[in-house]
């Protein structure tokens, strides 16, 4: 029986997709991001495995606080690296009426995903850069991996909501936002962009971890700067 490796579960979350969702935040991640908020998600081990009926059984409890927007979110960590645990939570889920949403880098892309991709019903795809170059320094990947992922998802007419981080001297100038609308634009799939702002209360994490945080030492975007680029948008 398949279990997955799961770091942390939120019963009523609020950001994580459309309307009020179950979030699931799966144990590990291929990718060392520079602002990343979960260091502790990185690694295999540690979590707590479950099942996917246990899963759902849990998500089961709260049905009736999903109205007619909200159901279940699984994120991580990267939940592609556990596609066929995902896909079978997912499958599970859509038999109970329960909508699925993938909160995903977007960097794995085999059969396995694309049989997961089948049971989604909403893609929150976070585009961390918008050119090759931070994408390998700052993430760990080709830029072209997530824009192939995308075309998958603009060919299978999944919606998808485009995430990007908003960090100041790196991503926070208004021809970086400009492309990343240019992105959504060229993929009729993305009926939503979300810019996220950098945010570091999750020093705490690599402090205790013994890790350095990449952007540590950067400051958060202000108000001023967040609703300047979302009127780009």
């Amino acid at each position: 029986m398949i279990k997955g490796n799961v770091h942390s579960i939120q019963s009523l979350g609020t950001v994580d997709g459309p309307g009020i969702r179950f979030v699931l935040f799966m144990q590990g991640c291929n990718l060392r991001c520079g602002f990343c908020h979960n260091p502790d998600t990185w690694g295999f081990v540690g979590g707590t495995e479950y099942t996917p009926q246990e899963i759902v059984d849990k998500v089961k409890r709260y049905k009736e606080y999903f109205g007619a927007t909200g159901g279940i979110t699984i994120s991580g960590g990267e939940p592609l690296l556990q596609s066929d645990f995902c896909r079978e939570v997912f499958e599970l889920c859509h038999k109970e009426g329960i909508n699925t949403c993938l909160d995903t880098s977007g960097s794995i892309f085999n059969d396995s995903v694309k049989e997961l991709l089948s049971h989604t019903d909403r893609v929150l795809l976070d585009v961390k850069f918008t050119n090759d170059a931070d994408y390998r320094e700052y993430a760990g990947c080709s830029i072209d991996k997530p824009l192939e992922f995308l075309k998958y998802l603009d060919s299978r007419k999944i919606p998808t909501t485009l995430r990007h981080v908003i960090v100041p001297t790196v991503t926070d100038g208004e021809e970086n936002v400009k492309k990343i609308k240019e992105i959504a634009n060229a993929n009729s799939c993305v009926d939503k962009i979300e810019l996220l702002p950098f945010r570091k209360i999750c020093q705490t994490k690599y402090d205790n971890m013994n890790l350095e945080f990449r952007f540590g030492d950067l400051p958060e975007p202000t108000q001023d700067k967040m609703q300047e680029l979302n009127n780009l948008i």
